[in-house]
């Protein structure tokens, strides 16, 4: 397998999440509540999108225009494999289909999902996350980070220069 991407300088990524949420922007427990395309259910996991309309696109999933909060992370020392890369795919064994995997649909039949599959390969590797290509944005590319603000595992930080994040959830009483 190519080596996974290692970014020497901080990897900016979007995320747009629910405003009740906004004094953890860095929890992954949604994810962990529901599953998702790389993550089963109780796998706490950070999805983000490489560009600002790609976490806006994705977030609403082309429906009705929900309220969001978008932040800006930083993600420092990350290993992750670049899906959108075909020598990285072709390098892991599989084909570009696994971005169209219906994910929901393989776990309603009961069977587990290829996306999970590879989850588990390649953080047996020490990857800590993909970047795969957006299914609601044509062009954008996606994060899912596994693994973050650990001692041995990447830096993810929101950007808050101003510090206007609130801290706990009681802004939303």
């Amino acid at each position: 397998m190519p080596e996974p991407t290692g970014h020497p300088e901080p990897l900016t990524l979007w995320r747009a999440y629910v405003p009740r949420w906004a004094y953890l922007p860095l929890s992954g427990e949604g994810a962990a509540r529901f599953g998702g395309r790389w993550n089963p259910v109780g796998a706490p996991t950070i999805y983000a999108a490489l560009e600002l309309s790609t976490a806006w696109a994705e977030y609403n999933q082309g429906f009705v225009q929900h309220p969001a909060l978008i932040a800006r992370l930083e993600l420092s020392g990350a290993s992750l494999a670049d899906l959108t890369d075909s020598t990285v795919l072709e390098a892991l064994g599989i084909d570009a289909s696994i971005h169209a995997c219906e994910w929901r649909d393989v776990l309603d039949r009961g069977e587990v999902p290829p996306t999970y599959l590879l989850r588990d390969i390649l953080l047996a590797k020490g990857v800590l996350g993909v970047i795969y290509p957006s299914f609601m944005s044509p062009g954008g590319r996606c994060a899912a980070i596994w693994r973050w603000n650990n001692a041995d595992g990447p830096t993810l930080s929101i950007v808050d220069p101003e510090g206007r994040m609130p801290k706990t959830p009681a802004s939303w009483v």
